[in-house]
């Protein structure tokens, strides 16, 4: 997309094809509550700006992300008042300003002609308006609360025109752009609830074939009891036992002996794991770098540290069950990516890490329930399937 060609309109219309509230409530509830979260968030980053100064990082990275949100929700919201956006920010212009535009849409960038410096700490004005802007999304609340959104379309236009101008405002305070926001929430937006769902590279492409990940692969899981009563898992691939023998290492048994489902998962869907390439010996070695920095313990500690990570959170919500696509929590998924920051994995989009997730616990749960079962790895479909094992 040119830099030029994202307009106020075609940004709504791209921002509401992920909108997941319409149907929700009143169809305002949501989006509202949303965009106070949002505005809220932003005080928060100036709040820990403020407080921790020196020590703080990425304070200028989310101001761009959280003014984006504030965006999505403000154009979902205009959405659901079948007003366009273009229209709201006509009508933030007030009365005896010269207008922006003169047609029904106008190009993000021409908001704001002369772009602001960025500002690497929050001013005495940003505060102001931020805390103005927190004042219109409240009465924006009350009338939500009041039932007055849907019937009184003069009077929605006339608050979403508020909340727009303390939000252009904030943004010039803040030297940023609504067009840096607009186009960082897309991104981010796609990489969370993409239109076309393209699968992130192949890490093993430019690699001889016996550094490879296995096209396909088929692993039999299964518990067995020693003569002292201890019960532990073995795997076997192609009639060879592979690994070590698991146990929960954990006081409260939780079954967490069948995790190796996760790191299959990863292996399937992402096409990353360097458990399962220690676990075949296919580290990538004909690259030094590769072999130490992607392949090597370090990287294993960190997988280990995601499965453990994913295990604890959905040991929460009863593995998954019954979650699909999309259902995922945003911040959760943030916050496993971030767990591989450095690593080839980073690279994967988020959609594609909810899959492996999702997939990862499917085969968990059926490993916890039957106690043994044939995990069916497909690289190339990135799929991952479970069933029975006689």
């Amino acid at each position: 997309m040119n830099q030029q060609s994202l307009t106020v309109n075609r940004y709504q219309l791209r921002a509401i094809r992920t909108d997941r509230t319409k149907q929700l409530g009143n169809g305002f509830d949501l989006p509202v509550l949303g965009l106070i979260g949002e505005i809220g968030s932003l005080l928060s980053e100036v709040k820990k700006k403020q407080r921790d100064s020196r020590s703080y990082l990425g304070y200028e990275t989310s101001v761009v992300e959280e003014m984006g949100d504030a965006l999505w929700y403000l154009a979902v919201i205009a959405d659901h008042g079948e007003l366009p956006l273009a229209t709201i920010a006509a009508s933030a212009q007030g009365d005896g300003q010269e207008p922006m535009f003169d047609g029904e849409d106008i190009e993000l960038l021409s908001l704001q002609p002369q772009p602001p410096l960025p500002l690497h700490a929050p001013t005495a004005a940003f505060e102001r308006t931020l805390l103005q802007l927190a004042g219109a999304v409240g009465r924006l609340a009350e009338m939500s609360a009041q039932g007055g959104l849907p019937a009184d379309r003069a009077g929605l236009l006339a608050h979403l025109a508020s909340i727009f101008r303390f939000l252009l405002t904030a943004a010039n305070e803040a030297g940023i752009t609504l067009h840096q926001a607009a186009t960082h929430n897309l991104k981010k937006a796609a990489d969370r609830w993409p239109e076309d769902r393209n699968f992130s590279t192949d890490f093993d492409q430019d690699f001889p074939i016996e550094e490879q990940l296995p096209k396909t692969l088929k692993i039999e899981i299964f518990e067995r009891t020693a003569k002292n009563g201890k019960t532990y898992v073995v795997q076997k691939c192609n009639g060879l036992f592979i690994g070590d023998r698991l146990t929960d290492n954990i006081m409260k048994p939780d079954d967490y002996r069948f995790h190796d489902a996760f790191h299959y998962a990863y292996a399937a869907i992402l096409g990353w794991s360097p458990v399962t390439r220690a676990l075949f010996r296919l580290k990538r070695k004909s690259e030094t770098q590769v072999d130490e920095g992607q392949d090597g313990a370090r990287a294993i500690l960190i997988e280990e540290g995601v499965a453990t990570y994913v295990f604890g959170e959905a040991k929460q919500l009863d593995f998954l069950e019954g979650q699909g696509a999309g259902d995922l929590g945003f911040t959760f998924l943030k916050s496993v990516r971030q767990f591989v920051r450095g690593y080839e994995s980073e690279d994967c989009p988020l959609w594609l890490w909810e899959e492996a997730i999702l997939k990862g616990n499917e085969a968990f749960r059926f490993l916890k329930t039957h106690r043994r079962g044939r995990l069916i790895l497909d690289r190339p479909n990135r799929s991952l399937l479970v069933e029975s094992l006689p």
